[in-house]
């Protein structure tokens, strides 16, 4: 069965929830969070998103996000990938950092 398309359009403001491989840690290090805040702040000024708010936990995270150009895939892949990357790296690891694909439910 094929998965759901996604609805995207101008304007459009999600919840965004992704949860780490077998619900396990995707933040370890102070320096892991502000990383990622790193890659959101990147994907803001790329993509133009507006950033209502975030939640960080140790195994996933939240967000609230407006896109006024109706890019979420091109923003969520920019920012997974990134910090999956720069994870991989520091922590000479391999393989999905993340459990799937991330949520994103219209608000």
């Amino acid at each position: 069965m094929a998965r759901p398309l996604r609805l995207e359009y101008e304007g459009a403001m999600y919840h965004i929830t992704a949860r780490g491989n077998e619900r396990k840690k995707i933040f370890f290090m102070p320096d892991d969070y502000e990383k990622f805040k790193d890659y959101l702040k990147a994907a803001k000024q790329k993509y133009g998103i507006i950033i209502h708010s975030y939640v960080l936990m140790s195994n996933h995270y939240h967000l609230i996000l407006e896109t006024p150009d109706g890019n979420l895939s091109k923003v969520m892949h920019n920012i997974n990938s990134s910090y999956s990357t720069y994870l991989n790296i520091r922590r000479k690891r391999s393989g999905h950092l993340f459990q799937g694909r991330y949520k994103a439910i219209l608000v």
